[in-house]
């Protein structure tokens, strides 16, 4: 939003925002909680920022640590990545409760829905993020994915104002925000 005054009385909301700060909290505690089993210094902040793109803000939480083992491919960043995906951001929590709920509930295979994206050198360095918005195109069709996480305090006509934001911004990138 071009008028500063709102993008601080967004951001404000979204730093006081008990529900979205709770959602975050269990993405950061489980990355957290992974990456604990990897370094042998660990640094998480006690809350999160808040980061803008172009389209939206976000809560951030930047955890930083020491590898234990940097040499052993068991310690390579694809092998990181792996071992935290997929994300509660992704399926949920509890993991295996929340992917079993969204099988029953869910009418569609989610498909292509989230991921990985990086790349891992011979030493095992790299970068990695998870992809939680897609577009699957076959011929003249196109699929697009995202979502919201749905907590307790989760308002559904917020959620999906959230999840179209999130689509307008893929559409965007694709040339097609005119569409929507």
């Amino acid at each position: 939003v071009a008028d500063e005054a709102e993008n601080r009385r967004r951001v404000e909301a979204l730093r006081t925002s008990a529900k979205d700060r709770a959602e975050h909290a269990y993405v950061a505690d489980q990355v957290a909680g992974v990456l604990s089993r990897f370094c042998t210094e660990l640094t998480v902040p006690d809350g999160p920022d808040v980061i803008g793109t172009a389209t939206m803000w976000h809560l951030s939480t930047r955890i930083t640590g020491r590898i234990a083992n940097p040499t052993d491919p068991a310690f390579s960043s694809l092998a990181l990545a792996e071992a935290l995906h997929p994300t509660p951001a992704v399926c949920g929590t509890p993991t295996d409760l929340a992917r079993d709920v969204i099988k029953e509930l869910e009418s569609q295979n989610r498909g292509y829905y989230a991921g990985l994206v990086g790349w891992t050198d011979h030493h095992g360095d790299g970068e990695w993020v998870v992809t939680i918005r897609s577009a699957e195109v076959c011929d003249r069709t196109m699929w697009l994915s995202a979502g919201a996480g749905i907590v307790e305090g989760s308002d559904p006509t917020a959620e999906l104002t959230e999840t179209s934001a999130k689509l307008r911004t893929l559409l965007r990138a694709l040339g097609l925000e005119d569409i929507a």
